[in-house]
This record gives C-alpha cells, structure tokens and sequence, in this order.
C-alpha cells in the first residue's frame, strides 16, 4: 500500500532523485510485499506488518547523494557493499549510479535476520 506522506516526499525531489527513489521504493515493496510503508527518521521506510512491527528500511535523498538505511548499525557493517561508500548505519549511491538488485536483497534479508533473532528487544 502506497502511503499519502512518502508520495509527498517523493514529489518534492529533483527529478532524478525522485525517479532513483521511486524505483528504489518499487524494489522494496517487491523484496518487502507485506511490509508497511511509512516514514520514520524523516525518512521514507518500510516496517515490519503489525502494531509493534520494527522499522526494516529507510531510504532518503541529500544535495549529493542517496542513501539506504536498514535501521541498525549492524548490518552494513556485515556487508561487502564496495564500490559504494557507506557508514555504519547505511549505503549511499546515486541517481546514475542505483544499488545493484544483489546487494538490496543482500542488506534486506540481513536485516530481516537480526530483527528474527531479535535485535532491539529489551530484556
């Protein structure tokens, strides 16, 4: 289901970020069929389905680049994401220069793993 504030968010980008996201969102919502989109952070993002479901992925355009953050400061870490510079907390790419399909479904399924594990629930 699209949601009304990530069309926003969208619509307000130059053209080649919203093209780049927009596609980027398509990808997602392929990797992620029964997942919530919304925002979070300030940021267009897809959570887990239900009431308490956890924040799976979050992507947002800047002046120079684009990034993916899949809400963890361990999972980038865990993931060869060269050529592309990251940091702990996400992958940042370009318009002309999208993230490869391999490595989305890579940073999505290693994120899915920690949250099935149960990262980030209190003891």
């Amino acid at each position: 289901m699209r949601a009304a504030p990530v069309d926003a968010y969208l619509a307000a980008l130059p053209a080649d970020q919203r093209t780049a996201l927009s596609t980027l969102r398509t990808r997602l919502g392929e990797l992620l069929p029964d997942h919530i989109e919304c925002m979070s952070y300030a940021m267009p993002g897809l959570r887990q389905p239900g009431p308490k479901g956890k924040m799976v992925v979050g992507y947002a355009a800047f002046a120079r680049h684009l990034g993916l953050y899949p809400h963890s400061g361990t999972v980038i870490p865990q993931i060869d994401c060269t050529p592309f510079k990251t940091s702990k907390s996400g992958v940042l790419f370009t318009p002309d220069r999208p993230l490869p399909d391999a490595l989305l479904e890579t940073i999505i399924r290693t994120r899915q793993a920690e949250l099935a594990a149960g990262y980030g629930r209190k003891a």
